[in-house]
């Protein structure tokens, strides 16, 4: 007899048998794996018939009335999404939006206007693919009267560094009014600047708010101003008009100093003396004369101005290269009559006089906003002259003259 395995024995190599067994543990992980699999499916498709379909919703809603023009106007898809959503006027306009990349909102980027109807259209795409069509209306207020809004600064103008931004509504407007507008109003700046708005008193049956900066403008300074008061409630007033906005740069830095005990004004260009000028100042004896103390900013400049002052005897006396300094008749101007006190007595009516010479070149260099700070004299700036003593105030109480303050 040979060695070795019997004829007809039913036996198998090992490796055979090992390798059949990992064929089975084979199928075994992979029935179990499409079991989870199978099973993950169904629990998804459980948890997506269970959970809670979120029918798309409109603001403003279907019937909804007197809606403001800048109220938020939106659609939200619930827990599906938007499809060929649009808003339209009476007219057939559509409202200019835009809806969301994941499709699942809508939103106006325009104000309404005031008194139209607009009609929704579109459709909402729910989870499972089911449409529903987006319909409704709604209108807008219709406003009894409305509150127009001016600025003193215009597009692409170059002011001071003492420049107040004011803005004039030309009605009354009550201090929720003042607050509301106050929310609309911003002023952007190219570099930080810290500053603020303050309510002032207002002598034209109106209001008025000015924004100037904690300190100085720095020189170069690009400013935009906007009031977004379109659509803004202002109560008994009415609504806002239409938006104000206004785009200038802050010129160089020049500053006057103006000492009354001196008898001269100096001109501080960009931090460099660049002017020191014999003067006059106002008579201090009489305090209807004296030039008024505290900073100034220049409002104007005329060539020539007639000026009138009955009480002391004369009117439409022309006087030549004026620059307003405030509203109670203080000029920086040429007197010929007063060269003789130039640097050496105070002898006006409350005006800086210089010589025709002097005045022509200090004019030449004067604009809209730069300060004039008037020291040593007896008799304090104050509302009572004029509507810009914005530096008059200190910055405590500037700030507590926001309609936002309390």
């Amino acid at each position: 007899m040979t060695g070795g395995r019997p004829v007809g024995s039913d036996r198998r190599p090992a490796s055979l048998i090992a390798g059949l067994i990992a064929a089975l543990v084979a199928m075994v992980l992979v029935s179990g794996c499409a079991t989870a699999a199978a099973r993950a499916t169904h629990e998804q498709r459980q948890a997506q018939q269970s959970a809670p379909v979120v029918p798309a919703s409109l603001s403003p809603a279907d019937g909804a009335a007197d809606v403001s023009p800048r109220a938020a106007v939106k659609v939200d898809g619930g827990s599906g999404t938007l499809r060929d959503v649009a808003l339209t006027n009476a007219k057939g306009v559509a409202v200019t939006g835009a809806l969301a990349p994941d499709g699942t909102q809508w939103a106006a980027t325009e104000p309404l206007g005031y008194g139209g109807t607009y009609t929704w259209s579109g459709t909402a795409v729910a989870a499972d693919g089911t449409t529903t069509p987006l319909t409704g209306s709604f209108t807008t207020v219709t406003p009894t009267r409305t509150v127009r809004a001016t600025t003193n600064i215009g597009d692409g103008a170059t002011v001071g560094v003492a420049a107040p931004i004011e803005v004039q509504f030309h009605r009354d407007l009550d201090q929720d009014a003042k607050a509301a507008v106050e929310k609309s109003l911003t002023v952007t700046t190219s570099v930080p600047v810290e500053g603020a708005w303050a309510w002032l008193p207002d002598d034209e049956q109106g209001s008025r708010v000015h924004w100037r900066p904690r300190q100085y403008w720095p020189a170069g300074t690009q400013v935009r101003m906007t009031a977004a008061v379109y659509g803004v409630d202002m109560g008994s007033a009415g609504y806002g008009a239409a938006d104000l906005s206004s785009e200038f740069t802050i010129g160089r830095s020049q500053v006057v100093k103006a000492d009354v005990t001196s008898h001269r004004i100096v001109v501080i260009r960009d931090g460099q003396q660049v002017l020191d000028l014999p003067a006059s100042y106002g008579l201090e004896t009489d305090p209807n004369r004296v030039t008024r103390s505290g900073t100034h900013i220049v409002m104007g400049k005329a060539e020539t101005v007639l000026m009138t002052n009955l009480a002391y005897g004369y009117e439409n006396l022309p006087e030549k290269w004026a620059v307003r300094i405030s509203n109670n008749g203080e000029f920086i101007h040429a007197n010929p009559a007063s060269v003789g006190a130039q640097g050496n007595r105070n002898i006006t009516h409350g005006c800086i006089n210089l010589s025709l010479k002097n005045a022509k070149t200090y004019y030449d260099t004067a604009m809209f906003g730069d300060p004039v700070e008037v020291t040593g004299s007896s008799v304090t700036l104050s509302a009572a002259d004029g509507d810009i003593y914005d530096w008059a105030i200190d910055w405590s109480t500037w700030q507590s003259m926001s309609a936002l303050s309390s």
